[in-house]
């Protein structure tokens, strides 16, 4: 039998993965997808699914909705990308990674079984998840799209209920450099009679999902219409502390403003799986939100490392979830007076790197690094366009040093004070935040 490290290195090294290269992995098209769904014997057929695309939000609203089934009593599988640390992250059942052994015999069979195709990095992992979750015969399946929606291999599933988070610029080589253009494609999961739900949507992208959902016939139902769904949202050191019709009250640990968005999209989805049949109670509702960290292992959003500097990830990457981000870094800096803001980022190279620089802070102290993957920005290039920003900092060319750097600054400029009021912020790349975790042990 093949080892665990050694699989890896043959599907990372023999099948393009778009996460580590980039624009050379990107293979678009259902017709990979359906001959290996073919081959391997419909899989995703034997079990429910729930389909979840957008921009930023997948992978909380991914994770708080299988939290809750699985608090309900289900079976749950759970289908994201990319990993921080573990390539099994992507796929979970009831919130336990898939086995090494079980990703081993699946590449081997693979590998030995005469299959005449190339699939993608992407493909030959939803197979593998799908599998998985057939053999485990999960209740439901919560499938996250990789990147758009009409074209991407996951769209293969007809699922119960569909979800579309929000629409903002990203991968714009890929899915149109206008927000309707992105919406078109993010629409493209709808389909005949399966009840979808639309997290944000406003003016020309709200028109598009509203005539995609005319033209296949999909109930749409857009949160922005339901203000019902929470009577209260307040932020508190343990948490968003929410109070709502459907289940009561509860805190969701999830940090990040991003999540005020967050919340009432899962809420409106609980609804709509209530209204297609599913069994979920007020008790599980409650529990599913306040559980979702430990029920399936989520991190990397705004998860908080010390207090002692205020040390914090988080693995938002686009437009939109940068200027979530940077406001709550604003908030921080206003609460806890005079201490530095120090920032440790990095960018995939085909990022819209100049836009997105300018949401950040012009005062704060920059430590620029790369990700370790071949997709990275280059530290040096980055520096330079920060500086044509006016931001400043130095160069690292590996994110840990680059942090270790940022928290010996910090304790050596506090030194003797009472407190550390600094505050280190890792990300600008979900794999800027995979290295330093798997570089802290964590």
């Amino acid at each position: 039998m093949t080892d665990y490290q050694t699989t890896l290195d043959w599907l990372f090294r023999q099948l393009p993965m778009f996460s580590r290269v980039g624009a050379a992995a990107y293979k678009p098209g259902l017709d990979t997808s359906l001959r290996l769904d073919e081959y391997f014997g419909h899989p995703h057929r034997r079990f429910k699914s729930i389909h979840v695309a957008g921009t930023n939000g997948k992978g909380s609203c991914s994770h708080l909705i299988a939290s809750v089934l699985q608090a309900q009593g289900y079976k749950v599988g759970l289908y994201t990308s990319p990993h921080l640390t573990d390539f099994r992250e992507r796929i979970r059942v009831d919130g336990k990674m898939i086995p090494p052994e079980a990703v081993i015999d699946f590449v081997d069979c693979f590998r030995n079984s005469g299959y005449e195709g190339h699939p993608s990095f992407f493909e030959l992992t939803m197979m593998l998840a799908f599998s998985w979750f057939a053999g485990q015969e999960v209740d439901y399946a919560v499938i996250e799209v990789g990147m758009g929606g009409r074209l991407d291999s996951t769209n293969i599933i007809t699922p119960i209920a569909s979800l579309i988070t929000n629409i903002s610029f990203d991968h714009t080589q890929f899915l149109g450099d206008t927000l309707p253009a992105i919406a078109s494609e993010k629409a493209g999961i709808m389909k005949p009679g399966i009840p979808v739900v639309v997290g944000e949507a406003e003016g020309d992208v709200r028109k598009v999902f509203e005539e995609k959902a005319a033209e296949v016939g999909a109930p749409v139902r857009f949160v922005s219409d339901c203000s019902y769904l929470l009577s209260k949202i307040e932020d508190t050191p343990e948490g968003f502390l929410c109070e709502t019709p459907l289940a009561g009250r509860f805190v969701c640990p999830l940090a990040g403003d991003y999540q005020k968005k967050n919340i009432p999209t899962v809420l409106r989805v609980i609804e709509m799986l209530r209204d297609v049949g599913v069994d979920i109670s007020d008790e599980s509702v409650v529990k599913g939100f306040e559980s979702v960290v430990e029920a399936t292992g989520l991190r990397g959003r705004w998860t908080v490392l010390s207090r002692n500097p205020f040390t914090v990830c988080d693995t938002g990457h686009n437009q939109a979830g940068l200027t979530y981000n940077m406001a709550k870094l604003s908030l921080l800096r206003a609460e806890r007076g005079s201490g530095k803001l120090r920032m440790v980022v990095g960018f995939v190279a085909d990022k819209d790197v100049d836009h997105i620089l300018q949401l950040f802070p012009k005062d704060a102290t920059y430590y620029i690094t790369k990700a370790d993957i071949p997709r990275a920005l280059p530290e040096d290039e980055l520096a330079r366009k920060m500086n044509a920003c006016g931001l400043k900092g130095e160069t690292f060319p590996y994110v840990i040093d680059a942090y270790r750097r940022a928290l010996a600054d910090s304790e050596a400029e506090n030194a003797g004070s009472e407190a550390n009021e600094d505050i280190i912020y890792i990300g600008g790349s979900t794999f800027v935040v995979a290295d330093l975790l798997r570089d802290l042990g964590l």
